[in-house]
């Protein structure tokens, strides 16, 4: 017997008890191949074969849903990262482990964006929900987010390891997050959208290496100050 909730034949059948699973990714195939506008009501539940009335019934409205398509957008953005980092091999020494966890999580981040652009730029909308978080609960957020929480305890892991000196670690996330964020919308965004594949992985590692260089503290070995040392030697 059909549910209820069915818009008749033809419609794509879903688990009975499970529809807002079901609206949650065809919010996000719907952001994947059309970025955040293409997320409507409607369009999700044509998607999954029921009526708009019946998607009200999880969703209050469309900035609900998109907010669900947003979380989802993050949760995958976060499995590539992790998918990248299990592909290599730890490094032996627990600094070099560290760099390598924090390079793999910038290397994901841009390559999320590039293969799937819709989501990411999905992943960073600003909802029109009409809710405004004071700093307190907006920080609360951000740290339950994963690629934001992967990236602080990289950052941690650098502390312990003797790379990043404790003084350095205040507010390391802005820094490194922004330039590789920034990274990412020049590619699918800005001018560096023309650049063929070999000139974007060289732009990701040179990127990549000056964020490492700056989290140790110090200059670059050629650098004029490098007899300086790193910051807290």
């Amino acid at each position: 017997m059909k549910s209820s909730e069915s818009s008749g034949e033809g419609a794509r059948p879903y688990h009975h008890g499970d529809l807002r699973n079901a609206l949650v990714e065809a919010a996000a195939t719907l952001a994947e191949e059309g970025g955040p506008d293409a997320v409507t009501i409607r369009a999700a539940a044509r998607a999954v074969g029921v009526t708009p009335t019946a998607t009200y019934r999880h969703f209050a409205n469309q900035a609900d849903l998109l907010v669900a398509a947003k979380h989802e957008a993050m949760d995958r953005l976060a499995a590539t990262i992790l998918d990248l980092l299990a592909a290599e091999k730890p490094a032996p020494h627990p600094a070099e482990a560290a760099v390598q966890r924090l390079a793999a999580a910038g290397r994901g981040y841009v390559h999320f964006a590039l293969a799937q652009p819709g989501l990411f730029r999905t992943a960073f909308l600003r909802p029109h929900t009409g809710e405004e978080h004071p700093p307190d609960e907006m920080s609360a957020i951000l740290a339950q987010a994963p690629p934001y929480a992967f990236l602080t305890t990289a950052l941690d892991d650098l502390v312990e390891a003797g790379w990043l000196a404790p003084e350095l670690r205040p507010n390391a996330e802005t820094a490194a997050w922004s330039t590789v964020h920034g990274l990412a919308v020049l590619f699918i965004d800005g001018p560096y959208r023309v650049f063929p594949e070999a000139e974007r992985e060289q732009l990701i590692n040179a990127t990549l290496g000056m964020v490492v260089r700056g989290l140790s503290g110090g200059p670059a070995s050629d650098s004029p100050l490098a007899g300086h040392g790193r910051a807290g030697e």
